[in-house]
């Protein structure tokens, strides 16, 4: 099998790269192992949320004058809110729905109540209350994955006027016999039968007179946010989801829509598979062998490593230090172990800016020497820390398009 590009990896930074190539005419190939980081998201992506106090112009200058080898700073201010504004457009092109521009930041409520600055928001994720909005944050009987009495008193907190309440839905009783049944994949299976609609919005229309917005798990929606759309349309008050414990229904949403596009755009998914091989002469990727296709290598012009990091192992991590599993790639990291974490918990850890090294085009790095053909993009980079500086996403779907535009570029010059 021939491709232009094979993707090792279908979390955001591979589907994005993956779509973008399929817009411009050339034939990808996603290798996808299972659950992406996506699955376990909120389904928001951040672009700079620690930059709250600078617009995101000056909060990247800084970013650049201070930390060099980020993968914005390596790109540049101008490629990063270019790239930004293609995603935003991407997105909409494919039918996915979100909130938020490139300039205009909006917060969104956490699954604990705190708020968060955002770049882009599924229209049913909660967001920031407004001055004087009454809430009340509904659990579920039953439901442990979400906790509305903490939701609720971190608003609290902030001078919100807000509730925390409980509906019972009878109807979940059957999921009730083994705990690890009760999640919010499973309730979403069942809640989004049109049958079970009325059952639901009968519990929250004893509610919806008594407040401004009414707070949910995001525990339904697993395909489309119909059912959401249906209960703003019938209830008093409108209704706002909050994420939950992972699995994450938003999250698995998003990436199902992003799949979907991709197939449909012509793009080759290579599901529940894993890289074996990789054939290459030191400077060039030639070929990738698969677990599933190990008779049939898949024959490609460029290679975009999308692993991610160390939840996906796309990193892992020994008593020798850091090492990428694939190839061996250089890997940005510090040494002795002793120095990769903090005590605190609460403080920015080392070890979230450990990955893979490369050049400012971003071409993957092997003792010092690049490959010519071989790029890497998103968790699995090195030198940003997604957590703490609030830009997972946004790393992800800049160096994605960043990629996408220099193999399309590249292959166009190539017979």
């Amino acid at each position: 099998m021939k491709f232009d590009t094979v993707i090792i990896g279908g979390g955001l930074a591979g589907l994005l790269c993956g779509l973008s190539l399929t817009r411009q005419g050339l034939r990808p190939a996603i290798i996808s192992r299972g659950q992406s980081g996506l699955h376990f998201s909120s389904g928001s992506l951040d672009l700079l949320a620690h930059a709250a106090q600078q617009t995101l112009a000056e909060a990247l200058d800084t970013l650049s004058a201070e930390e060099p080898i980020h993968p914005y700073s390596l790109l540049g201010k101008s490629a990063v809110l270019d790239y930004a504004r293609q995603t935003e457009t991407l997105l909409a092109e494919c039918g996915i729905a979100l909130l938020g521009q490139v300039d205009q930041p909006h917060r969104r409520i956490t699954p604990i109540g705190t708020l968060r600055q955002a770049w882009l928001t599924p229209p049913d994720i909660a967001l920031a209350p407004q001055q004087g909005e009454r809430i009340a944050v509904v659990g579920i009987s039953g439901f442990i994955d979400f906790q509305p009495h903490l939701v609720a008193a971190s608003l609290r907190q902030t001078g919100v006027n807000v509730e925390a309440l409980e509906i019972a839905l009878p109807q979940l009783d059957v999921l009730r016999d083994n705990a690890s049944e009760f999640r919010s994949v499973n309730l979403a299976r069942m809640l989004d039968d049109g049958e079970q609609w009325r059952s639901l919005h009968a519990a929250l229309l004893q509610l919806a007179s008594e407040y401004d917005r009414l707070l949910l798990p995001a525990c339904f929606g697993l395909q489309d946010n119909g059912l959401w759309h249906w209960l703003n349309e019938t209830l008093p008050c409108p209704v706002a989801l909050l994420p939950t414990l992972p699995p994450s229904v938003p999250g698995i949403r998003l990436h199902t829509l992003l799949q979907r596009q991709f197939a449909k755009n012509g793009g080759v998914w290579l599901a529940g598979d894993a890289v074996t091989d990789i054939i290459h002469d030191g400077q060039n990727i030639s070929a990738i062998s698969t677990r599933n296709h190990g008779d049939v290598p898949l024959r490609t012009r460029f290679a975009v490593l999308a692993s991610g990091s160390f939840f996906s192992n796309g990193l892992i991590a020994s008593r020798e230090g850091v090492f990428e599993p694939l190839l061996g790639l250089d890997v940005l990291q510090s040494a002795p172990r002793e120095s990769w974490t903090r005590r605190d918990f609460f403080e920015p850890q080392p070890w979230q800016r450990f990955g893979v090294q490369t050049d400012t085009s971003l071409r993957a790095l092997r003792d010092g020497k690049r490959f010519d053909n071989l790029f890497a993009i998103g968790g699995v980079l090195g030198g940003f820390d997604g957590i703490t500086q609030g830009c997972a996403g946004g790393v992800s779907a800049v160096t994605a398009l960043h990629v996408a535009r220099q193999i399309a570029e590249l292959a166009g010059g190539q017979p």
